[in-house]
């Protein structure tokens, strides 16, 4: 039977529908409240082939763009003649899942009439996998935990006991991992399921017409919105914190007819602490902050994902080989949309926002080393905290947002109920937002002190410490990140591991992001309500704005 082009655009329709519900299968059922809390997840259907069909609104970059290309890969580990109903397959090899040992991606065949006709997929984060844990402080990727190569988790409805008590048996959290792989197994069942029945009502056995259609319609429309820009070859460099020192990451960028190109030569090398990108997670939000402005309404599918292509020299830190340590790769990664709007700001001068925070706070808390075990005083908590966006051409960046993460940020209450941990203090913090005709978006001041009698570890790595985001087109610089442990107490560097003892505060501020044209241009009105709101203070508006009330 054939199908006619609204048959085709009504079941993509319904695709899209299934792999939301997918998404919020793993999310309500998920354990770790960085899954349940902020959406730390991707959830994806693909063809026969391994191509994404749909993906889940709801989830990060850095998940769905890896998801993608991951697929291809792990289904060529297993032969599809090998798999049955009810096979569940995983990793969480950074190299082949999402950039790092807490993400684990799975992959279930779904079978129609005896033939696998697609698969469902996705990955989310789990708290603890031993070794050192979440933090920049491992020399390699034996150092951060356990390492799981592919392998098959569910055989016929049945889950790999083994495999789940070593899962468990390597974590700090091990209720909190198997409920969260449980969750992950749901979400896929949770695809299959809703793809059957889909299937079943529209009376096809194939998704080949369907992928054809959705692959071929949004390659074209990808292609379309990219031979509408002027041909040529920008590039652009960005100075991030790094660990010991500062870390330059350059990149170039090729505008062709139909395909763009990045290429990130010229970027230091990698470093020997954690913060090193495998070149799968960097590509993901390299082409997620291109999307962003090129032909953004397409839905992100291989086909639009198809012309855009990045590359890196292997070895350089946005390309990491094994075995480089590589646990807190968002530190950087997250960093590639300023990088590359710095090359594409050029070629479209009055489209591209100042720079943001970009890198989301990530703060991983741990119990202090001599904790004891029998009152619950273990326990693996990973904090999530947003900067403010960059100004855009014609708005204001937002306020505590995330970008490019889509990590919305932890709750304070269901942190606090599965944690010893008290927030005293959370606001947004004035004047950290860029000046600007356009002012960037504020960051947060938080406060945070241990519950009970003993404190706890931080495993610190965030970026914008020593390099605050940048204005654009005469824009002012949004307010550098900073940390300490009381209000008095000295700046902490941006990465490193360190103690908060039980009459101690954890302070943090999130950083500003830039702001958009020059702060004299500001309208009056638009001063005037910051000042109300208390977004800036009155010395800001008289000696920034220029600008009384």
């Amino acid at each position: 039977m054939t199908q006619s082009q609204t048959e085709l655009q009504v079941m993509w329709n319904r695709l899209l529908a299934v792999v939301e519900e997918q998404g919020q299968a793993l999310i309500r059922a998920a354990f770790s409240p960085i899954v349940r809390e902020c959406g730390d997840i991707s959830a994806g259907i693909f063809d026969a082939e391994g191509r994404m069909l749909a993906q889940a609104v709801t989830g990060t970059p850095g998940h769905i763009n890896t998801m993608a290309e991951a697929v291809k890969t792990l289904r060529s580990h297993f032969a599809d003649t090998n798999m049955a109903p009810g096979d569940i397959y995983m990793t969480n090899d950074p190299w082949i899942a999402s950039g790092h040992l807490n993400d684990f991606l799975l992959l279930m065949p779904v079978f129609v009439g005896g033939n696998v006709i697609g698969y469902t997929s996705c990955t989310s984060h789990l708290v603890d996998l031993g070794g050192l844990g979440m933090g920049p402080e491992g020399s390699d990727i034996f150092d951060e935990g356990l390492l799981i190569p592919p392998c098959k988790l569910v055989s016929a409805g049945t889950v790999n006991a083994l495999l789940m008590d070593i899962i468990k048996a390597n974590s700090r959290e091990p209720i909190a991992n198997e409920g969260d792989v449980y969750a992950l197994i749901a979400c896929c069942e949770a695809g299959a399921t809703r793809l059957e029945q889909m299937m079943a009502e529209f009376g096809i056995n194939t998704l080949d017409a369907l992928s054809d259609y959705i692959i071929g319609t949004s390659r074209r429309a990808t292609e379309k919105a990219i031979s509408e820009l002027s041909l040529g070859t920008w590039n652009s460099q960005l100075i991030c914190d790094g660990y010991d020192a500062d870390v330059t990451l350059c990149a170039e960028l090729t505008v062709g007819k139909d395909c763009l190109v990045v290429d990130f030569k010229g970027t230091d090398a990698c470093v020997e602490k954690g913060i090193n990108v495998p070149l799968n997670y960097a590509t993901a939000y390299a082409v997620f902050a291109l999307r962003c402005l090129i032909g953004p309404e397409i839905p992100n599918n291989a086909g639009s994902l198809a012309p855009f292509q990045v590359k890196a020299p292997k070895g350089c830190i946005l390309n990491a080989q094994p075995p480089s340590p590589v646990a807190m790769r968002h530190t950087l990664g997250q960093m590639m949309p300023d990088l590359v709007y710095g090359c594409l700001a050029q070629a479209l001068p009055t489209r591209v926002p100042a720079e943001g925070a970009s890198c989301m706070y990530d703060l991983p808390l741990r119990h202090l080393p001599e904790a004891a075990d029998d009152d619950g005083s273990h326990f693996a908590l990973e904090l999530v905290f947003n900067g403010g966006t960059g100004a855009r051409p014609q708005r204001d960046g937002l306020s505590a947002t995330a970008f490019p993460s889509g990590v919305w940020g932890s709750q304070i209450e269901t942190t606090e109920a599965v944690a010893p941990v008290l927030f005293r203090r959370r606001e947004l913090r004035r004047d950290s937002g860029g000046a600007g005709a356009q002012r960037g978006g504020l960051g947060q001041h938080i406060e945070v002190c241990p519950a009970e009698d003993e404190g706890f570890m931080l495993f610190l790595s965030v970026e914008r410490v020593n390099n605050p985001a940048r204005g654009r087109e005469g824009g002012g610089d949004g307010a550098a990140g900073r940390i300490r442990i009381g209000m008095h107490g000295d700046d902490l560097p941006g990465k490193g591991v360190f103690r908060v003892e039980a009459v101690e505060t954890l302070i943090f501020e999130t950083p500003g992001g830039g702001g958009f044209g020059p702060p004299k241009a500001r309208k009056q009105d638009a001063v005037a309500r910051d000042l109300q709101a208390g977004f800036i203070s009155a010395e800001a508006a008289r000696v920034i704005y220029g600008k009384t009330s």
